[in-house]
This record gives C-alpha cells, structure tokens and sequence, in this order.
C-alpha cells in the first residue's frame, strides 16, 4: 500500500461515520418525496431518459457481486455514466441494510445494487445531508477517491 492509499483510507474512515447517517437521513428523505429508483436496470433506464434529474448515485455490493461478472459490467457503466455526468456517486457494503432503508417493508427488495436519487420534475428538493454527502464526494475526488465507500449505520 503507498503513502498516498494509506492517507485516502484515514481520511475517509474519519469521516465515514456522518456520512453514513447523512446517507441514510438523505434516502429516506428521498423515499418520503418519491425521489428513488431502485435496481439496476431502472437506474439504467432513468440515466438514459434524463441523466440531468439524478442527483445522487448508491451502488451496493455484497457476495454476488464477486462472482456476477454482468453485474461488475453494469457497475463499470453506471460509475463511467456518472462520472461523465458530474453525478455524485458512493458505494456501500452492505446492500440488506440499504434494501431495508429503500424497501416498503411489505415487499422484500431483489435488487438494490443500484440506488438513484433524483429531483422532482416540478422542482428539486434541498437537504442538507445530500450537499454534506455531494462535499463528501468532492473531498473523495480530490484525494484520487472516486467511488467512495459509505458504512450505512446498524439499526
């Protein structure tokens, strides 16, 4: 490991703990205000009708992610969309907890590898948490840190 990954690594575990619960805080603001979409190919299909109303990416990865060669296809072309976009973009470890921060707790969610935050067409939002996370992943770009991981916080 180099100098450099050992400071991107201390930095961003120093900060990981509020960006966790800003995440969550963000997501289920997002939830309330019909603002998500959720799976893979629906992120796939909201980027390529109106890339310009994403706001915020998640991408989850857990034991399948290992060994699904498409799924680590998708990703790659999520994360590139994103970065052509000026989209902000975080991975998180821990898809069963996401799942149940996006999910209805009458459905179980299949897939929640992919995560989108979008603005109403009648007008955006604003959160706090969401422009705390945005500087997150501004600070993360800065260190060379383009996919930052968030720890989502137990319950």
């Amino acid at each position: 490991m180099t100098l450099e990954e050992v400071l991107i690594q201390k930095t961003t575990t120093e900060r990981a703990p509020c960006t966790g619960t800003a995440l969550e805080e963000v997501l289920e603001a997002a939830k309330d205000n019909d603002s998500l979409t959720v799976g893979v190919y629906e992120c796939a299909k909201v980027m390529n009708l109106d890339p310009d109303s994403v706001s915020f990416c998640v991408l989850a990865m857990d034991e399948e992610f290992e060994c699904d060669i498409a799924l680590q296809i998708h990703f790659t072309l999520i994360q590139s969309f994103c970065f052509d976009n000026d989209i902000s973009i975080v991975r998180v470890s821990d898809m069963q907890r996401l799942a149940e921060i996006v999910g209805d707790k009458a459905e179980q969610l299949e897939d929640a590898h992919c995560v989108l935050i979008t603005n109403p067409a009648e007008g955006s939002w604003e959160d706090p948490a969401l422009e705390k996370l945005h500087l997150f992943c501004e600070e993360s770009r800065r260190l060379n840190d383009w996919v930052p991981e968030i720890s989502l916080p137990e319950r």
